[in-house]
């Protein structure tokens, strides 16, 4: 016989259901069989595991958890590997979306944790995925604040990945300012009209974020997913970013927040090596093709989302100093 114990408060579901029950058991015959009752199953071989990790609770264990521990009541043959078991049913219902949103939306309107919370709502934003969808007039929450334009979605992409491109064009423009020496000056002034219309010929490489273009044009699937290329001093991403922003409004103001990453750092050595390079030399010195490669192209490029991009010095294993011999090897 059972020691008379004060009531555990706990919340038990099944296996197969996202619904959970309160119960109070002063052990765990008492659990299982009120378990049972609620969730109108076979008291006969059944057992109770953690909800969080599977582990199957004996009567010490029981009275050992605390209060509001979520359980899990198991017939026989049936197991629970904890979430990863609520993760494999979520996704195998990944054929209908309408079923897999329920789903989520059933286990958020009971969930507590912050953290849960915070991953099913991701989830559930995630889902409300119209990246199949192209045209503006069939998605205007895509379109929201954006220029009538574009009536397409890759239209749009396209614009925002030639406006960073064209950003970085400013900033070597820019750069013409700093430069003391007249000659020097003409010279990179020079270059970077040169610079400007291979851009102009190359349409600023919009075809990055162009889901529209083939494979080796774009940085992203032909459904629109893009995946983060990982730090600059990293051969991946090690927390698997990836997003989509033809999917949703969000997704696209977000992925405003992506960067696209210069391994050889733009401000820092590939505009001033190029500014250096010039003085005492001309344009047909250069090997303008090169500078080119390393400003706009992936080449020297990784698109990062914001958390793998670093903002310092990029120290890369070949110090600095070789780096900068590299480049000015372009000299002829």
């Amino acid at each position: 016989m059972h020691k008379l114990t004060k009531p555990k408060l706990v919340k038990i579901r099944s296996a197969n259901e996202a619904k959970k029950y309160g119960i109070a058991a002063a052990n765990l015959k008492e659990l299982i069989k009120k378990g049972c009752n609620l969730l109108k199953v076979s008291s006969s071989k059944v057992h109770v595991c953690l909800y969080d990790d599977g582990t199957v609770l004996t009567e010490e264990y029981f009275q050992n958890v605390p209060d509001n521990t979520e359980l899990v009541l198991l017939p026989e043959g049936q197991s629970w590997n904890g979430l990863v078991h609520e993760i494999n049913q979520v996704l195998g219902l990944d054929r209908d979306t309408d079923l897999l949103i329920s789903a989520a939306k059933d286990l958020l309107s009971d969930e507590q944790s912050p953290k849960r919370r915070r991953i099913l709502g991701d989830l559930l934003w995630n889902l409300r995925d119209n990246s199949e969808v192209e045209n503006r007039e069939d998605d205007k929450d895509w379109f929201e604040g954006i220029d009538g334009r574009f009536k397409t979605k890759s239209a749009y992409m396209r614009y925002n990945c030639e406006s960073r491109i064209r950003g970085y064009l400013k900033e070597v423009d820019g750069y013409t300012k700093t430069i003391p020496n007249v000659k020097a000056k003409s010279e990179y002034k020079k270059m970077v009209e040169i610079l400007a219309e291979k851009l102009k010929a190359a349409r600023y490489n919009g075809t990055y974020f162009d889901r529209s273009e083939r494979d080796i044009n774009r940085l992203c699937t032909e459904e629109g997913w893009f995946t983060c290329q990982g730090a600059f001093d990293q051969n991946n991403c090690a927390f698997l970013h990836s997003i989509n922003p033809y999917g949703s409004r969000e997704s696209r103001i977000l992925f405003s927040t992506w960067n696209l990453d210069h391994l050889i750092e733009k401000k820092r050595t590939v505009i001033p090596t190029l500014a250096e390079a010039l003085k005492g030399s001309k344009i047909g010195d250069i090997n303008v093709d090169y500078f080119y490669k390393l400003l706009f192209t992936r080449e020297n490029l990784k698109l990062v989302h914001i958390v793998c991009h670093k903002k310092g010095a990029h120290e890369l294993r070949c110090d600095s100093r070789k780096i900068y011999k590299r480049v000015r090897r372009t000299v002829k």
